[in-house]
């Protein structure tokens, strides 16, 4: 008797290659370039190969667990108090200590988003409720949100946002962190893509007034170093102290830590990375809607799109085979609430890279 087939698991994250390729049940895997996963595609700082090696005499000691040099590095470059820091193993760690944090309350979710802020408020007996952005351009409902705070005790929002790559102005910021003040709840926003747009545009300066909430960052993906999980998050002190209380002993490893200041001290790869992506980015939007498709506004290292006309997660799909069939894969959005599977995220590459999928989309457009 023959056992029954069933379809393979859309992947949950980016960089799941092999899962993608088996969902859409192709098996040749040769030579293909991932643009799921967003990362600076000018690789990490050139000098960290030589940097590790003389740094393994670090593996034979255990880590401070109080990440004392680590958080110094970090409050000196955010103009903080060492009090305002605490690292964490990735940014996925900082989301779900804040959920541990806040057991059994209730959280807010601004979708589509990244799925491990509703899964890490579930696990941990949270009731999660949800707002969607508005539009092909995914725009914030400010007022919408600031009515529904009210009734919650934390917000999860996602500056620029994974996946539109759409980023909500300060002045927004500003209206929602009164009446989150007003009513005794936190904003959590995750700005793991924000260095791709500039430290200016980061929340920091409102963590130093005091404002009700937490910023999550990420050296990982700026830095390209996704496999050593490099993340931190900055808020008031005692907020701080709260949510470290429920961080396992030696979660970040030593040569994370170590690190560390080596990264942030290193102005020249800053210089080179947002050199890139500023005239990428414009330049492959541009581009994607010459060729017809939908495009939001991007702000990070990746971008977004559909084909025009009316959204079809068949039409999407149709854009992952004719990727693959040119040699790449992107990110799918079947687990992303609200798009479906219609449309598609694309890290951004260096020039070269970029004019091989516009070209290969060129006839998916269609």
């Amino acid at each position: 008797m023959r056992s029954k087939c069933y379809p393979q698991p859309w992947p949950q994250h980016g960089g799941e290659g092999d899962a993608l390729l088996a969902r859409l049940g192709i098996s040749d895997n040769d030579a293909l370039t991932d643009l799921s996963a967003s990362l600076n595609p000018l690789g990490p700082p050139d000098w960290l190969g030589d940097w590790l090696a003389r740094s393994l005499p670090l593996l034979t000691h255990y880590p401070d667990r109080q990440q004392q040099e680590a958080r110094e590095a970090l409050a000196h470059h955010h103009a903080l108090d060492a009090a305002q820091v605490r690292v964490t193993n990735g940014g996925a760690e900082a989301i779900h200590l804040i959920a541990q944090a806040y057991r059994s309350k209730r959280a807010l979710v601004i979708e589509p988003t990244f799925g491990e802020y509703a899964r890490a408020c579930e696990l941990n007996g949270m009731e999660v409720r949800r707002l969607s952005l508005v539009g092909d351009d995914f725009r914030l409902d400010v007022d919408g949100l600031c009515q529904a705070l009210v009734a919650v005790d934390v917000v999860f929002l996602c500056r620029p946002n994974n996946p539109t790559g759409t980023l909500v102005s300060c002045q927004a910021i500003e209206t929602l962190l009164e009446h989150a003040e007003a009513a005794n709840t936190l904003l959590v926003v995750d700005e793991a893509f924000i260095e791709f747009h500039g430290e200016q545009a980061s929340l920091v300066d409102w963590v130093r007034r005091g404002a009700p909430l937490v910023l999550l960052r990420s050296l990982t993906k700026f830095y390209c170093l996704p496999g050593l999980r490099l993340g931190y998050l900055l808020a008031q002190p005692e907020r701080v102290q709260q949510i470290s209380g429920y961080q396992v002993a030696w979660s970040l490893n030593a040569l994370a830590a170590a690190l560390i200041p080596h990264l942030l001290n290193d102005q020249g790869y800053v210089e080179r990375t947002l050199n890139w992506v500023s005239g990428e980015r414009s330049r492959v939007g541009k581009n994607l809607r010459r060729l017809g498709y939908v495009v939001p506004e991007a702000h990070a290292n990746f971008v977004l799109c559909r084909p025009g006309g009316v959204a079809s997660p068949a039409r999407g799909e149709a854009m992952l085979r004719q990727l693959v069939k040119h040699g790449f894969i992107a990110r799918h959005t079947h687990t992303f609430a609200g798009l479906d599977g219609s449309w598609v995220r694309l890290a951004l590459g260096l020039p070269a890279t970029n004019d091989a999928w516009l070209a290969a989309l060129a006839g998916a457009a269609e």
